[in-house]
């Protein structure tokens, strides 16, 4: 069944020494697109986790984010920066020189500025990592795609409810086609009565004129291909394939023949019928942006 391109996952887990938390969210878009929140240091990890959710996920705009964070630390060592910590110094001494200011400062206050001191921990595992960051993933995009599945189920119910009242307007219009062609030549009977009396008719030209006018108001083709698009619109509905950009073609086409069935009928009732079509088609296009 059909997916919606919205959802949201979120999982929390704890592997060797880290708490992974990966987070999944995605609005419609017409084509793939990721961005990713990944810790700097981990930044690595940034192509793995695009890559993988685009095995998983074919259309979206997809933002995902990732906290790692390290809970043994015993290998980690505070150094020195002792360049720059030199250069503090050294300014400090010139105020003082230049301006005989108090010399305060001490060790804490040249420890407060920036990259003067740096945490520096042993290198990491990055295939371990990922493969934490992944089991991680797995359980939040699980969540993530099971949402978009209970809304994929509501819109196939709404589209699906729309095909069908399609579908009877159709059956209308199949119905009533033939009545505006014996119309027609029930009124051109009577016009041409009108106009020469109780004179013999001649038979053969009022056949030859009905024909053409039925020729010109045939919506059997129409209908047929409309009654095919349908059919296939319920295929891809039921589709557990990525089918959103296919039934957005689709339903072009779909209005393509009500528009052709629109221009040739010469009846009101048909074409407040296709007026019925056409509104039914623009919400399906509107629904049909939601679908993966």
């Amino acid at each position: 069944m059909v997916k919606s391109m919205t959802g949201f996952g979120r999982a929390v887990a704890e592997y060797d020494g880290y708490i992974i938390t990966f987070e999944i969210k995605s609005v419609n878009h017409r084509y793939f697109e990721f961005s990713s929140k990944v810790p700097r240091q981990y930044g690595f990890l940034d192509e793995k986790i695009k890559s993988y959710v685009n095995s998983k996920i074919s259309r979206g705009k997809i933002e995902c984010f990732i906290g790692i964070d390290a809970l043994n630390t015993e290998a980690a060592e505070v150094v020195v920066n002792n360049t720059l910590a030199r250069a503090y110094v050294n300014a400090f001494k010139e105020l003082e020189e230049n301006y005989g200011l108090k010399a305060d400062y001490g060790v804490s206050t040249v420890a407060r500025y920036p990259d003067v001191l740096a945490v520096k921990k042993a290198e990491e595992d990055e295939e371990a990592l990922w493969s934490f960051v992944k089991a991680t993933a797995d359980i939040a995009i699980d969540k993530f795609v099971e949402m978009r599945s209970t809304e994929g189920e509501k819109l196939y119910r709404d589209i699906e409810s729309r095909a069908q009242y399609i579908l009877e307007c159709v059956s209308y219009i199949e119905e009533r086609s033939p009545e505006t062609v014996k119309e027609y030549n029930d009124k051109l009977v009577e016009r041409v009565h009108e106009l020469i009396g109780d004179v013999s008719l001649d038979e053969n030209r009022i056949i030859q004129e009905v024909a053409v006018y039925a020729d010109k108001v045939a919506v059997a083709e129409e209908t047929v291909r409309l009654r095919s698009h349908i059919d296939q619109l319920g295929s891809f509905l039921n589709s557990d394939e990525p089918v959103g950009r296919k039934m957005d073609f689709l339903v072009q086409e779909i209005n393509r023949e009500a528009n052709t069935i629109g221009s040739k009928a010469n009846d009101v009732s048909i074409a407040r019928k296709v007026v019925d079509i056409k509104a039914e088609v623009e919400k399906i296009r509107e629904q049909i942006q939601n679908i993966e």
